[in-house]
Parts: C-alpha cells; sequence; structure tokens
C-alpha cells in the first residue's frame, strides 16, 4: 500500500488506498456532548476494534511493512492504554515482545519515568509515562505504537524512554494522525535532533473524520451515560 509524505518525516496512506476506504465506512466521531473530552471531534477507536476486517488490515499493515526489514526490530511499544488494542496482534505475528508503557504507579518492578508531558485535551493532573526497566536495552530496534498521534506529547514520553534505554527507534505508528497539530515535532526535535530522521507513520488522517463520520445519536436525549436498569428500557 502507498504511503504520501504529509509532513517532513510524517506518512499516511494514499487517498485511494483500499483500507483507508474501509476506515472512512466505519470511523466515527464525537462532538463533546458525547465524548469524554472537550475536543470538537473525538476518534472513537471501539468503531475500529468492533470490526474485524480493519483490524486486520492494520494488523498486516504494519506486519507486512516490519517483517522484511534488513535490520529487523526486537520489540514493539504500546502506550496506555489504546496502543494495547493494536501492537500485540503486531507484536504476535512478527513473533517479537510487546512492552507495556503504562501512566504512572502502573508497573511492578523498577521504572522509568518520562518528564511530564501535554495532551491535546486537558488533563485532571500532570501525566508521564513509565516502563518497566529490563523489558528492552541498548541493542532493541523498537516501534512505538498508539491509536492517535495529536499534539505529540506521549509520543514525545515514549522517546524519551527509548532514549533512556539507549534503544534504537525504528518508528513511531499510529492508526490515526492529526497532522495540523504537528505532532511529529517534540520527538523529532527532543536531544538536539537526535530523532529527527525517525518516521512517523499513521494509517489515516484527520481528513477521515468527515461531517459524514460523526457518530452522536441523532435521538438521543438526556445524559450520555445511563445506569443499566435505564439501558434495559431502551432494549
Amino acid at each position: 500500500m502507498s504511503l504520501v509524505e504529509v509532513l517532513p518525516n510524517y506518512f499516511t496512506l494514499s487517498k485511494d488506498s483500499p483500507l483507508r476506504k474501509k476506515f472512512e465506512k466505519v470511523y466515527k466521531w464525537y462532538s463533546p456532548a458525547f465524548s469524554p473530552h472537550d475536543v470538537p471531534r473525538f476518534a472513537e477507536v471501539g468503531n475500529i476494534t468492533e470490526n474485524p476486517e480493519v483490524m486486520r488490515g492494520i494488523r498486516d499493515f504494519f506486519v507486512d511493512r516490519y517483517k522484511n526489514l534488513q535490520q529487523p526490530i526486537t520489540h514493539i511499544l504500546g502506550f496506555d492504554s489504546r496502543g494495547f488494542l493494536l501492537g500485540p496482534m503486531i507484536a504476535v505475528e512478527l513473533n517479537v515482545p510487546f512492552v507495556l508503557i503504562r501512566k504512572a504507579n502502573k508497573i511492578a518492578g523498577v521504572i522509568i519515568k518520562s518528564e511530564p508531558y501535554t495532551k491535546e485535551y486537558a488533563a485532571e493532573s500532570e501525566e508521564c509515562m513509565t516502563v518497566r526497566f529490563g523489558s528492552f536495552d541498548k541493542n532493541s530496534r523498537v516501534v512505538l505504537i498508539d491509536d492517535v498521534i495529536a499534539t505529540g506529547g506521549t509520543m514525545l514520553a515514549g522517546v524519551q524512554l527509548v532514549d533512556a534505554c539507549g534503544a534504537t527507534l525504528v518508528e513511531v505508528a499510529g492508526v490515526l494522525g492529526l497532522t495540523f497539530l504537528k505532532g511529529t515535532q517534540p520527538a523529532h526535535t527532543f536531544a538536539g535532533g537526535r530523532y529527527s530522521n525517525v518516521p512517523f507513520v499513521t494509517l489515516v488522517d484527520e481528513t477521515v473524520l468527515s461531517d459524514e463520520n460523526c457518530g452522536d445519536p441523532l435521538h438521543h436525549k438526556g445524559s450520555r451515560i445511563i445506569s443499566c436498569a435505564e439501558a434495559k428500557k431502551l432494549i
């Protein structure tokens, strides 16, 4: 499948890609009234995970991309929590470990902690990412994966963890890239530009979130959060 460069070292599927066309049919966004964050269009990954054909397409794209590298990858690192939906199925096919990158105080053992980072929506408290020390090392060649690449704050935290372990970062991967936020810049300028040549690859960009892809239920009244008893009345 062909990729196009939309920003320096930032690639996404071409508009005529069959996989992109599948995303256009199933990917939904929600307004602030029906989403957990106050952003204009919140992309809901559940619409992707509920479609086996699209999930298979995601897996096959990245497996095909990484399986024949001259210098193979040794680990896939996924972010808490939606990177956990994508990374394992790719790692299993490549027969490499999947490493959890988690938010603070969720991993046992000795952990490495990133610097605090900012996100595309307001967080209740300052956030950082952590990884268990020894999960990978200076001889590792790794890929970072998450569902959405937006401002790049989360990815920068991941790059810091990779850098702390002395590993080689081969690529940053995602499903959706909000390219207008220029999420490559934090990672590409980190450590004096040491990672400026690392490619970012997202399967689609924000143009798939068209008006027609709005998932807001037209006839729902009241709170978006309903009780089990209320749900039973609606079935």
